[in-house]
Order: C-alpha cells, then structure tokens, then sequence
C-alpha cells in the first residue's frame, strides 16, 4: 500500500475534541481482552470515514467557477482570491498559486536557475518529487542522512555536505512537523546557500510562532488529494522577496510576467505551464473555511496520543524540536522496538493493529537504496555533465544508515486524518497497542 492509498483509506471525518490529561477508562475489562488478532473485540469501536470532506460551500464555489466561463486563471479573479487568502493564512508576503505541490518545487528551482553542475541538499526521507524536481533540472541531488529521533532532515550534518557547487538546501518538515529551523538555516546563512523549504506536508505548522514556508527564500505547499488542505492536485509557493516572487510567476507562466495576462510569444525567459485552474482554486477557498479547526483538533489530538504512547515501552513518538510551536500533523509518525514486543516483526505489528480496528502504515521505503535513485548514476546525461568519477563518488555517498534503520525497521505512520476524531478514539489506539504489546509473545508465533 503506498502513501496515498494508505491515507485515502484511513480518513476520518472531524468531530468534537475534548481535552485532558490521560485518566483513561475503557468500556469492558480491557486488561482481559484479548488482542484482535487472537480472537478478542477490537479496540477502536467508532468509523474511520472518508476524506475529503465536502460540503455545500464546495460546491457553491465551483458552480460559481462553472457559471462564469472563466476556467483558466488568466484574467480570472478565483485563483488570485486563493492565493490573497492563503497569503495572510500563512502570513507570507506573496503567494502564488500552482499545479502541484512538485510544480511548487520545480518553479523556485526554475527561478533560480538551477541547472547542470548545481548541487542541491535534500533528505532522504521524503516523497520522491523532492528528488524529481533536481534531477529534472539536471542538477545533482545531495542526500544528507536524518536524526531518527526526529525523522527530519539532520541539521549537524548539512556543512560536511556543502561544496562550491550547492546552489540550494531543500530541508523538508516532513509529516507535517518543522525540521530543525534555527540550525539549518544558520549553516545556509553562514554559506550563503538559499534554503527552499519542502513544507508540502506541513500547512500551518509552526516555528517560533511563524508558519513554515516563511523561514526561508520561498517555501512549497501541495493540496494533493490526502493533503490538510487539499483540492485533488494544486499547490502553493510563497515567499517575502518581491524580486523571488516574480521569477516564479514568470517561470510558472511560459516565462512571461505577472503583468501579461495572456501569452506573448518571444517575450519571455525560460519557463513553463505550471498554473493552477479557476477549479482548484475554488475548492481550496472552500477547503480553507475549516483548515485552522482541523489544524488546531490535529495538534490537540496529536499531544494527548503522544502523552498515552510515550507510557508504552518500545513506542517512541517522533520527537518536535524545541522551536516547533505547532506540527500540522499531516502524519503521525512514531517508531516501534520489536525488543519491548517479544521479537514481534514490524510487519507482525502492523497486522496486530489494523485487526484491532486501527489503520497503520510503515511509511517510506529507503529512497537512496531504491534502483531508480541508484540509476542516475549510469545515466546517460548525467555521465556527460558530471563524468566517471564523480558519479562513482555521488554512489557511494547514498549511504544513509540512520534513514535506512528508520525504513526498514521502526518507522510507523497514523494518517493525518485519524487525528479529526474525538478523545475516546486516542485513547482506543493507545489501548489497541497495549493490548497487542500484552499478547506480543502469542503474536510473534502466528
């Protein structure tokens, strides 16, 4: 099951959210049932739902949208309203509304330039656009392992990464939870680098109180379809450089500028068709009327589930930062210690779980292990702009052993979704594994 699939299935719909300190008191005799998959009653007794959710104002805007004619953004007024009220949601100077969350990517390294010979630094724990944007621009990407407490990006890694040819660092707050700001863009200041941030997963999160996206030249959001805020495909990026903002709107719209209302031909610099519809633009306005509740119910829910499952011996939620004042939760990741499970496999876990009426995932696979990442170093292209041996030596440097004991071993997602439920749900998935953790040993030898 990839990602996606994971999520769609795993939604919930919002209800009310109670909160408290865990005082938890499940209905029957908990400490006597037996887990799920050994014949006992599920756990979780409510219903995961669907996500999306519609409702009337969804379809007002888009009939609006329908009725008017007005279908491309080119002299339409839905899209720039998007981007005005996404502006002062995220408290960023500029917006600019796109395709994609990959269009969002591939527009700022378009605008500023990247190309052969450039060296961008990225994590190897993300969603493979992260890497696609750079090897479509024919640039090098750069894996710099991660703090697995975290499953960010390591900041005390980046410098011994830097070479006179890093043009970017692209950190990613990845699930939704900021990366280590201060550090890392402390290393770019100090080495003149731009940091572009991933935040494609992470709409509203928060360091020191300013919504990510702001911290760096330019930050990308996605509403892809399992997205906090989404419209089926769509992104963002925005930005407080004025001069920024305008190679991207150019780059996002056949090089031409934000003055030129249709095409021009010759008139332009490089550039290409990443805008985003009048369509996508209405369903965001209307996704948007819920998105601070939803994010708000997500970091509530989130904090009592990591209360409850930092009690569980072999369960470790993934670590915030000291400056994180607000993860948006696009996924809950934690890790799991088959050592507290009775040698209980991850994948033996996962069955135990999802029996218990609770969807879970293990998340990504090891990009820099995976053969398409490895094939760059044969291609063609690439052979001819960076030569033998430097390839050889882009290789070996893939090794990303804290990335690949995360991969293959502990890491445990919880959708984004599942965290729009109600108090007495936390508490059932918290109940849920402990009663796997109880039974573990029966479990291990099925």
């Amino acid at each position: 099951m990839n990602r996606r699939d994971f999520i769609r299935t795993t939604s919930v719909a919002g209800v009310g959210l109670a909160m408290g300190l865990p005082n938890i008191t499940c209905a029957g005799n908990s400490q006597t049932q037996k887990a799920a998959i050994l014949g006992g009653p599920k756990a979780f007794t409510g219903d995961w739902s669907k996500w999306p959710l519609i409702g009337e104002v969804e379809q007002d805007e888009l009939m609006k949208v329908l009725n008017s004619g007005g279908w491309c953004r080119l002299g339409n007024k839905t899209a720039p309203k998007f981007e005005d009220e996404f502006q002062k949601c995220t408290g960023a100077k500029k917006a600019l509304a796109v395709s994609s969350g990959t269009s969002a990517l591939y527009t700022m390294l378009g605008a500023l330039g990247i190309g052969p010979g450039d060296e961008v630094i990225i994590p190897p724990y993300t969603f493979i656009a992260t890497y696609n944007v750079i090897v479509l621009n024919y640039a090098l990407p750069v894996f710099v392992d991660i703090d697995i407490e975290s499953f960010q990006i390591d900041a005390d890694k980046i410098e011994s990464a830097i070479s006179s040819n890093t043009k970017v660092i692209m950190p990613v707050h990845i699930g939704g939870s900021p990366y280590n700001v201060d550090k890392v863009h402390k290393i770019a200041e100090k080495h003149h680098v731009p940091v572009i941030e991933d935040a494609c997963q992470a709409h509203l999160a928060e360091w020191k109180g300013k919504c990510v996206g702001n911290w760096g030249l330019g930050g990308a959001f996605s509403f892809q379809e399992s997205k906090n805020l989404c419209s089926g495909e769509g992104g963002a990026v925005i930005t407080n450089d004025d001069t920024f903002y305008q190679n991207c709107y150019s780059f996002h719209h056949q090089g031409q500028g934000a003055d030129v209302a249709s095409l021009v031909p010759g008139s332009g610099i490089r550039g290409s068709n990443l805008r985003i519809t009048e369509f996508q633009a209405a369903i965001l306005l209307a996704q948007m009327t819920r998105l601070s509740e939803q994010t708000e119910k997500r970091w509530e829910n989130a904090q009592y589930l990591t209360k409850m499952l930092k009690q569980i011996p072999g369960i470790k939620p993934a670590k915030l930062y000291n400056g994180v004042t607000k993860s948006a939760y696009h996924l809950y990741m934690f890790r799991y210690d088959k050592k507290a499970f009775s040698g209980m496999s991850r994948a033996q876990f996962i069955d135990a779980l999802i029996a218990e009426g609770v969807p879970c995932s293990s998340g990504y696979t090891s990009m820099t292990r995976e053969k398409y990442i490895m094939d760059l170093a044969q291609n063609k292209y690439y052979l001819s702009i960076y030569g033998e041996k430097r390839m050889k030596e882009w290789l070996e440097s893939l090794s990303c052993p804290q990335n690949d004991q995360l991969c293959n071993e502990e890491a445990l997602w919880f959708s984004q979704t599942m965290l729009l439920g109600t108090k007495t749900d936390m508490e059932q998935i918290a109940e849920a594994i402990r009663k796997i953790a109880r039974y573990s040993a029966e479990i291990s030898k099925i």
